[in-house]
């Protein structure tokens, strides 16, 4: 079983459609249980998201599915992000994965084939591919100069394109778009995106010409652009360490 895996099969579950996970709808008994929950509970890693951003994300083994993704961001210094990824920003949208974001100071220091997992962000930046719905673009300078500069590391575990109803299989390592021919984002998905939020990505990229990017990128970011392979996650089975942990 692996991340690239293109057919697995979710054995027949009853309830649900379409895209939804399967499952009974939800009881009045639990809504009053989450309800109570979230009013005792602080909740306080989750309300550390403080930023929505949309973009766009390729997948490592075959850069030709594409999916459009939105990370709620939390920042846990000036160096380091974690964004939880979903699918959409409608209310019942999925989880797909998780994106570490780290200044390029912090991915500098990373071993050489730690840094071969991750992605820059300058292109996804200057392109106006990366958006921060309804939040004008004169608030972002400072933000988007930041992050030019950052590296992320995507991994998806819910390959929703893929018409999965629940998370199956290996999670998949994603790419960030960049401007050759493979790392382009299909116009298609690019223009369903900007007209859902009625901006366009040629104007972002227009105001945004005056975004600092770094002049090079580390040579180990972006490994499919200089080596023309991709990273798959393969589940194999392995001996277990049988041994207790305590006395």
């Amino acid at each position: 079983m692996a991340s690239s895996d293109e057919n697995l099969k979710l054995a027949a579950v009853a309830g649900g459609e379409g895209p939804t996970p399967p499952g009974k709808p939800m009881i009045l008994g639990q809504k009053v249980i989450d309800k109570g929950a979230e009013m005792l509970q602080s909740l306080k890693p989750v309300k550390q998201f403080k930023q929505h951003i949309c973009s766009f994300a390729l997948y490592g083994h075959d850069l030709t599915r594409q999916i459009e993704t939105h990370h709620y961001c939390a920042r846990l210094n000036q160096d380091f992000l974690q964004c939880a990824v979903y699918n959409t920003d409608d209310s019942s949208a999925h989880l797909i994965g998780v994106e570490y974001i780290v200044s390029d100071s912090i991915f500098n220091k990373l071993p050489p084939e730690e840094q071969k997992l991750w992605h820059s962000h300058a292109h996804e930046i200057k392109s106006g591919l990366l958006a921060s719905p309804r939040v004008p673009e004169m608030l972002q300078k400072k933000e988007l100069d930041d992050l030019s500069k950052t590296y992320g590391k995507f991994w998806c575990t819910w390959q929703v394109d893929r018409g999965d109803r629940l998370p199956l299989g290996a999670p998949a390592l994603m790419m960030s778009p960049q401007g050759v021919n493979l790392g382009m984002v299909h116009p298609d998905l690019v223009k369903k995106r900007d007209d859902k939020y009625r901006f366009s990505s040629e104007e972002l990229k227009e105001s945004r010409l005056g975004v600092e990017v770094p002049e090079s990128t580390n040579p180990n970011a972006d490994y499919w652009m200089k080596h023309g392979t991709g990273f798959a996650i393969d589940v194999v089975e392995t001996v277990m360490k049988l041994r207790a942990p305590f006395p």
